[in-house]
């Protein structure tokens, strides 16, 4: 029998997701020295190597992401996920796009379990290495696994979106959480020619991977690819329980209007939904189904910054007539979403992969082909 860990390395390499030099350092670095003896599996499932070591091992070499922390830690929260073990065929993915070769120095931000962070360090060696952890208990945890795995990369705890100057410049930053914006801390601590690679999105849409090379100018520009999603850094996390907290018909008035347009189309089309992200950026939409029932459900879109939101509701029995909007607040949601809609089919139904990104010390600046075609500029 071939042992798990083999069979994962095996299978990331016939997927022809690990690069032949980074083949070595998966073979070398197990995955489950880095996992807890209690995570969660993507069912939801608690999986305790305790009382199953045989279903913890299998998960812990299948290609899948596990859950290894909610609610920050806190013991008696309502079990948001806070940390994670990404999937390994994304992880491979991701240290492949970074393009990084022995003889260079990086800033991981996110140790989480520390797995990748020893990846980095059996390619380039410890002092090359240098990951920052948000959460004092999970940066602890991956300094003791990456010790007791033979690796000692510096781990700080700290705030990631800071950097870490005391090392600086690095030749590289890749980011294993998401960002909104993308600091500017990451521009000024890379060498000119460097590349910053984190995951990227809006509170509508999560997300893509941002890809950006540092230019002689102190500016980061590239382009978005990939389809990743994951946690965001802490102090950009997108509010929870939006429709619980905002929503309230029965006490708000409201516009009611009836639209032709079924969601699949923007929503549920991953490009015209990253699309629509980039110009209603603060914007979250969320789906709930009726109780039971698969073809009847609710979108609902929210700004907490206004308190505005639009439900739109879809009734197969009522789809000749239209679906049911209503829309509540400053800002008429729904019409901006048909706005941005038309726009992305305006341009041609650009794929993600048209749009870049461009971080300054001033703003953020989104474009469509090229910097002289902007979509959206944040400070």
């Amino acid at each position: 029998m071939i042992p798990p860990h083999e069979k994962l390395v095996a299978h990331l390499v016939q997927a022809g997701d690990l690069p032949r030099h980074w083949r070595t350092a998966f073979e070398q670095v197990e995955r489950h020295r880095f996992l807890p003896d209690r995570f969660t599996d993507p069912d939801g499932a608690t999986v305790d190597r305790a009382r199953d070591e045989d279903r913890w091992f299998t998960l812990a070499y299948d290609d899948i992401p596990v859950i290894t922390q909610l609610d920050d830690g806190a013991e008696d929260g309502p079990g948001y996920p806070t940390s994670s073990a990404s999937q390994p065929s994304i992880v491979a993915d991701m240290l492949r796009r970074l393009d990084v070769f022995p003889g260079m120095r990086v800033l991981e931000v996110g140790t989480g379990t520390g797995y990748n962070a020893a990846l980095l360090a059996h390619l380039l060696g410890d002092e090359e290495v240098t990951s920052i952890e948000v959460d004092a208990e999970l940066a602890e945890l991956a300094r003791v696994r990456l010790m007791s795995a033979g690796f000692t990369p510096l781990v700080v705890t700290g705030d990631g979106t800071q950097g870490w100057p005391a090392r600086a410049p690095f030749d590289r930053v890749i980011s294993t959480a998401a960002v909104q914006r993308v600091p500017y801390h990451w521009v000024a601590q890379i060498r000119p020619g460097g590349k910053i690679l984190t995951p990227w999105g809006s509170a509508f849409h999560n997300g893509v991977l941002a890809d950006l090379r540092v230019g002689s100018d102190g500016t980061a520009c590239g382009r978005f690819d990939g389809d990743v999603a994951f946690m965001w850094v802490r102090h950009q996390r997108v509010p929870r329980r939006v429709v619980e907290t905002y929503v309230h018909p029965e006490r708000q008035g409201f516009e009611s209007t009836r639209t032709e347009l079924h969601p699949y189309e923007p929503i549920g089309d991953f490009d015209a939904s990253f699309a629509i992200g980039l110009r209603m950026p603060g914007v979250l939409n969320r789906l709930e189904f009726a109780e039971g029932e698969e073809q009847r459900f609710t979108v609902y879109l929210v700004d907490p910054d206004t308190g505005s939101w639009a439900s739109w509701h879809i009734a197969p029995e009522r789809q000749g007539s239209g679906y049911e909007v209503r829309q509540h607040g400053p800002r008429q949601l729904f019409v901006e979403l048909e706005a941005a809609y038309r726009w992305w089919r305006r341009q041609g139904r650009p794929e993600h992969t048209r749009f870049g990104l461009t971080v300054s010390a001033e703003h953020q600046l989104i474009w469509l082909d090229n910097e002289t075609s902007p979509v959206a500029s944040t400070p």
